[in-house]
């Protein structure tokens, strides 16, 4: 299976908040079990900015920021869902939630688990996540 770079949409519940990624066919995500992504049952995959794009909703998003401050959580002020938001992994890039991606039956997905209750200690293991390959 190639890994060529396809592109995906995806958003929130309501519609109010579209994006556009460009991915691999094969995409590893973390399930991580800090206290915001196991309360919403998020799926992160970590993309460069430069493959992501915002297509509609910009003024539809709420932003929450908690503990250092540096993470950009985006929530969409309608339906509540988090589809996408700045990570402190990756400041300079962005983690989607797969769960929020449409995506066909060519792309395979690996979920590997992530300490984020411990995210000092484990944060190193994200750096090669970004998928600027």
């Amino acid at each position: 299976m190639s890994n060529s770079k396809i592109r995906l949409k995806g958003g929130c519940h309501c519609g109010a908040v579209e994006y556009e990624v460009r991915v691999g066919r094969q995409l590893s995500v973390r399930e991580c079990n800090c206290s915001i992504c196991s309360k919403s049952a998020y799926l992160h995959l970590i993309v460069s900015a430069r493959d992501f794009h915002l297509l509609k909703g910009q003024d539809d998003l709420s932003e929450y920021r908690f503990n250092t401050g540096v993470a950009r959580h985006l929530f969409c002020k309608h339906c509540g869902i988090k589809s996408f938001y700045v990570p402190r992994s990756h400041p300079d890039g962005f983690s989607v939630n797969v769960n929020c991606l449409d995506l066909p039956g060519e792309v395979a997905v690996t979920v590997e688990q992530f300490d984020g209750q411990n995210w000092e200690r484990n944060a190193a293991a994200l750096k090669q996540l970004s998928e600027d390959g």
